[in-house]
């Protein structure tokens, strides 16, 4: 559970680290924030459609649009308080500033093919939910 949490930081880290390259240096860490939470709704989104395809064609989420906002709230929140309330994600980024430089490439490296998982398994996704016919399932 440690390294999973450790690797948690670590995306953090080198998604702010991503933020504060770019030409408009500010709220690095916010923005770090929201590409985690996109990323996990992306995952979950990708799970639901599989779920969906395999399992149970008529699943849908409900009308009332809560599920979608306590979802929400359970990936927003915990988040927020991870690393913004308590501004903990500073002591992050100085401990994984001093690690070594091909360290920090090679997890750069990784952080950025994981991404692109996420992303190709979201298309993926979709991509499978289009060829079903769901003239049949209405």
């Amino acid at each position: 559970m440690e390294k999973i949490k450790r690797a948690y930081y670590y995306l953090f880290y080198k998604l702010y680290k991503w933020y504060e390259k770019a030409p408009v240096v500010w709220w690095s860490d916010w923005k770090a924030v929201v590409s985690i939470v996109a990323l996990e709704v992306w995952v979950i989104t990708s799970g639901f459609i599989y779920y969906k395809i395999l399992f149970n064609r008529h699943i849908h989420l409900s009308d009332s649009q809560w599920d979608l906002i306590i979802c929400a709230l359970l990936i927003i929140i915990p988040n927020y308080l991870i690393f913004i309330h308590t501004d903990k994600w500073r002591d992050y980024i100085r401990e994984f500033d001093q690690l070594p430089k091909r360290t920090n490439k090679i997890g750069g490296w990784i952080v950025f093919g994981v991404i692109l998982l996420i992303i190709a398994n979201l298309i993926f996704a979709f991509y499978q939910m289009s060829l079903i016919d769901w003239s049949q399932y209405r």
